[in-house]
């Protein structure tokens, strides 16, 4: 499928080939070397080093073949270690379950130590429960599991949250009669934690003590920042108190704080650490500086980059990636640029974190050329782009109208063999909605399914809103009714979308079904809502029901927000309640909300359609007095209006009077 004649392919989705990794079969490969060593026996050191140094996982595994079918040398639970751990290092597991069932018809010995490495390498590709399986295999290499290996497998399956298969391998571990140590309790108290049972780790926290195995500072830092991501700053602050802070404590209280903006308690703290000899770290400093910049205060955010510098602590790339995120954000780019030169001058070579918040940045500010040109530098640097690289580029290409700059990006992201997630998929289908591909952005979506990446809510919210944009709200309501079919459920945005698109086509039949179903649903409106509604019944000229649902607004306590005067100012202008429009932007600037140029230009349009011109020009020159520039739709208005009176004067001046 070809854009038009010239241009590149669109949508390419072939799945790259994954590449053998390992062949069992000794490959052509020059031999000469290996056919002395047959008439001699191997060293185990050798071996070893043999083995270590092979950067080809093919031929170190060709090598130890060799030597063993050579009899040059018996392989010992080392140089089986050492192989294992290669061929784990590339993900062929079928390989490490081949020397694994070697080791036992040699009757080598398998240790305890080879099999966490086993469960580490199962741990590293997210695979808990083949690394379950394979401990509970042990006891057929008769290898005894000692709390060692009881904690690898803990603390693998807590990384996949796996917390239903934890407690029974706890109880195992008390029946084999083994003693918990610190790290044990450790998992286990981020267990309860995740679980949002934070009570439970503390009572876990006195039994550490009465069994005599004292807390470490990951035991104290594991509850202190649950509390502190719970909200309950107080409380955490009360518990660090009772067995004295530590840095790592310091620092999640800390970033409780900052999370409820009391920075005020924030620099306390820090100052409260110096006076106790316990220096900042680079992450305590990067927690608040992020804060600040989250916030806007990208001024005070470089106070506390400079008082970093005068303690002799050096930031680091996320300090550094906060500060770029904080200009960009707020579409300062060359203050984030200065930021981006000052860190290569320090030495800090960026990652693919650091260009992916630099290419964020800059796509958020449409400066999609500088985006582009991060990439290539991102590229001839070394740093492979990942899919949230090309994810942020086809959605900023697409934001901008540039849809063929998203679909080479698509096509660059299939070449480069970085497979599309379902991220990428929806921002595909939002950029091919906005050019009226339609039937293309639905055949991705099917696409999506038969690539085992399913289409999420966000994909179908991105395809709703461009059929309702393109007028095809019979279509997007079909769509609406099929989520079902994918597991995907309707939310807030899908409602307001479709709630929009029936206005918007005159359907108040349709649209009062909706508001059932969102009922049926248990969806709550929230303000998006209550503003697509009110506009809805405006632009149907249903001023009482508009009124009615500020009612509903008011009563359920969601505050207005300058749209939603906006909307009600232009309601009451297009019906000649002029006055009344006034009344409302007196009343938002007594909620601090400030009128903007549609507040000014509905009124103006107002005054010169029922006061006539002369009044919308003094409220013109209000407008630029308050500091509000008015646009070319404020301009028009008054040009037009102007025409009208000098078109009605003109024809009044040809009516021939009676003397």
């Amino acid at each position: 499928m070809y854009l038009k004649d010239g241009c590149s392919l669109l949508l390419k989705i072939n799945k790259p080939s994954i590449p053998f990794l390992l062949n069992k079969k000794i490959p052509n490969f020059d031999t000469k070397p290996y056919i002395e060593t047959s008439k001699i026996n191997l060293k185990e050191h050798e071996v070893v080093q043999k083995l270590k140094h092979e950067s080809d996982i093919s031929l170190a595994f060709s090598y130890f073949t060799f030597v063993s079918n050579s009899n040059s040398f018996r392989h010992t639970p080392l140089t089986y270690r050492i192989m294992v751990q290669k061929l784990g290092n590339h993900g062929d597991l079928d390989g490490v379950q081949y020397l694994l069932q070697q080791m036992k018809l040699e009757g080598v010995v398998c240790s305890e130590d080879l099999f966490v490495d086993v469960i580490e390498i199962f741990r590293n590709l997210g695979l808990a429960e083949q690394a379950l399986k394979m401990f509970y295999r042990m006891h057929d290499f008769d290898c005894k599991p000692t709390v060692k290996i009881y904690n690898r497998i803990l603390d693998c399956l807590l990384a996949e949250n796996k917390f239903k298969m934890i407690n029974p391998i706890y109880s195992n571990m008390k029946k084999d009669g083994i003693e918990p140590n610190v790290f044990t309790y450790n998992v286990l108290l981020k267990v309860l934690c995740k679980n949002g049972r934070v009570d439970g780790a503390r009572k876990l926290l006195d039994e550490m003590c009465k069994k005599g195995c004292s807390p470490d500072d990951v035991s104290y830092t594991t509850i202190v920042s649950s509390l502190c991501k719970d909200g309950n700053v107080g409380e955490a602050r009360e518990l660090a108190n009772s067995f004295g802070p530590v840095l790592p404590v310091y620092n999640a209280l800390i970033s409780g704080y900052c999370k409820i903006r009391d920075f005020e308690e924030a620099f306390a703290l820090l100052n409260e650490m110096l006076a106790n000899g316990i220096d900042p770290n680079v992450i305590t400093y990067t927690i608040v500086i992020n804060s600040l910049c989250d916030l806007g205060n990208i001024e005070l955010s470089m106070s506390i980059l400079g008082k970093m510098f005068s303690r002799g602590c050096n930031p680091n790339i996320q300090t550094f990636a906060c500060l770029i995120k904080g200009f960009l954000s707020r579409g300062r780019s060359y203050e984030g640029y200065d930021v981006w030169k000052r860190m290569s001058r320090d030495g800090i070579k960026p990652n693919t974190i650091a260009y992916n918040t630099l290419i964020s940045g800059l796509c958020s500010n449409n400066a999609m050329v500088e985006a582009v040109s991060a990439l290539r530098q991102m590229e001839s640097n070394g740093c492979i782009p990942n899919v949230t690289t090309y994810s942020t580029l086809i959605d900023g290409f697409a934001k901008t109208g540039d849809f063929i700059g998203a679909s080479e990006t698509w096509n660059k992201m299939i070449r480069n063999g970085c497979q599309p997630n379902v991220v990428a998929y929806t921002c595909m289908v939002d950029a091919l909605c906005r050019v009226g591909m339609l039937d293309q952005a639905h055949d991705l979506i099917g696409c999506m399914t038969r690539e085992n990446c399913p289409p999420n809510t966000f994909t179908f919210n991105a395809l709703v809103r461009g059929l309702c944009q393109c007028g095809r709200v019979d279509w997007a309501m079909d769509v609406f009714a099929s989520m079902g079919r994918y597991n995907c459920l309707p939310n807030n945005t899908t409602f307001n979308e479709l709630l929009d698109g029936l206005f918007r086509s005159n359907c108040l039949d349709e649209a009062l079904s909706l508001f059932i179903e969102m009922e049926k649903t248990g969806i709550e409106w929230n303000l998006v809502t209550y503003n697509t509604v009110v506009y809805g019944f405006c632009r149907l000229d249903r001023f009482k029901e508009a009124l009615l649902v500020v009612g509903k607004m008011l009563r359920k306590g969601t505050k207005l927000d300058a749209i939603t005067f906006n909307i009600l100012i232009h309601a009451f202008c297009k019906r000649g309640r002029v006055q009344g429009a006034f009344q409302l932007m007196n009343e938002m600037k007594s909620r601090e909300l400030c009128p903007d140029f549609v507040s000014y230009t509905s009124i103006i349009s107002g005054l010169c359609k029922w006061s006539g011109i002369d009044g919308a020009v003094d409220f013109l020159e209000k407008m630029v007095n308050e500091g509000i520039f008015p646009n070319i739709v404020t301009w028009d208005v008054l040009v037009r209006s102007l025409n009208c009176e000098t078109s009605s004067l003109h024809c009044f001046q040809q009516v021939d009077c009676p003397p």
